[in-house]
């Protein structure tokens, strides 16, 4: 093993703030919407449209990851995705990434390597980049990603416009992440398919920006679960939102996994959160894009149901309810 392929020991206190930045940020490819990178005070990027979509999500140990369960290149892929997909929700797409990073001096720069590694490989998966952050001393560590997305000359795509008779279409899975954090709190680390999927999910990014080229009325990334996320869209836009079970299909994996556990992945599926899939409305089928599948209706009246009936069991996460 070379010098340059063994592991940096040093803790973050040896390298310093400064240095861990440049460890971050150099020798990284930057999009051509970067004008001026990492490095100055700021970072400047072109806005063509006009217009800025901006978001930030904090991850905070313990309360959204483990590294007993995730390591640190699963902790900064998550914090990148859940960022992009509020992105794509807008339909929008992302130009750049800004990144706030608190942790103990003790943590190791390896650690933060591998963190900055994972959040490069997701930003390169949605054709972004990391444009600039800060880096605190925080006895826990916490991560902060702001998202920056230009709307190419769209309209934002809200969650207020659903209108009655518009078709509920998803874009990705549902129920992933649920049944591997079932199966990481039982303490096993396997089938990886569902374990993966709670440590890192995969937003369809490409979805969003198509949805509203080809015309959703509103649109939402399920971070909460879908009852409780579809709740906001039809609070939002004045109408009732109708999820048919029969439209939903549940993957053979899950079904398999949910009989292991004693499970049920219906709930997985209607209230399991941090998917970070898609949903929105359209006018009508033909105007769904590829990659998009109906899973209901946008009815007259408030609120959502579940095969036409009051569904109670709504648990969407919430912070600070217990």
């Amino acid at each position: 093993m070379t010098p340059e392929e063994r592991p940096d020991t040093r803790t973050v206190s040896q390298v310093g703030e400064f240095g861990l930045i440049r460890r971050v940020t150099e020798h990284r490819s930057q999009p051509s919407s970067t004008l001026l990178g990492p490095g100055d005070d700021a970072a400047v990027l072109t806005a063509p449209d006009g217009r800025v979509v901006a978001t930030t999500d904090v991850l905070v140990q313990d309360v959204h990851f483990r590294l007993d369960w995730s390591a640190p290149r699963h902790v900064g892929r998550k914090a990148v995705a859940v960022n992009l997909s509020d992105i794509a929700a807008m339909g929008a797409v992302p130009t750049g990434l800004l990144v706030g990073l608190g942790c103990s001096g003790e943590v190791t720069a390896e650690f933060v390597d591998e963190l900055a590694a994972g959040m490069w490989e997701e930003a390169r998966r949605a054709g972004t980049a990391l444009i600039g952050g800060d880096m605190v001393t925080s006895n826990q560590l916490t991560v902060s990603v702001t998202a920056l997305g230009d709307l190419r000359g769209r309209k934002p795509v809200t969650r207020e416009g659903a209108r009655q008779g518009d078709v509920v279409a998803l874009a990705g899975g549902l129920g992933w992440s649920a049944a591997g954090l079932a199966v990481l709190a039982r303490g096993f680390r396997s089938p990886l398919s569902v374990v993966g999927a709670h440590r890192v999910p995969e937003p369809p990014y490409e979805a969003g920006p198509a949805a509203a080229m080809a015309g959703a009325t509103s649109m939402i990334d399920i971070s909460d679960g879908l009852l409780a996320d579809m709740a906001h869209v039809a609070d939002a836009s004045g109408v009732s939102v109708d999820i048919r079970t029969d439209q939903l299909e549940v993957p053979q994996r899950l079904l398999e996994v949910a009989s292991a556990l004693g499970a049920d992945p219906g709930d997985w599926v209607l209230n399991g959160g941090e998917d970070q899939a898609l949903v929105a409305t359209f006018p009508g089928e033909d105007d769904l894009p590829a990659g998009w599948r109906p899973i209901g209706r946008v009815r007259q009246g408030r609120g959502v149901t579940v095969d036409g009936a009051e569904h109670t069991e709504r648990t969407g996460w919430q912070h600070w309810r217990h």
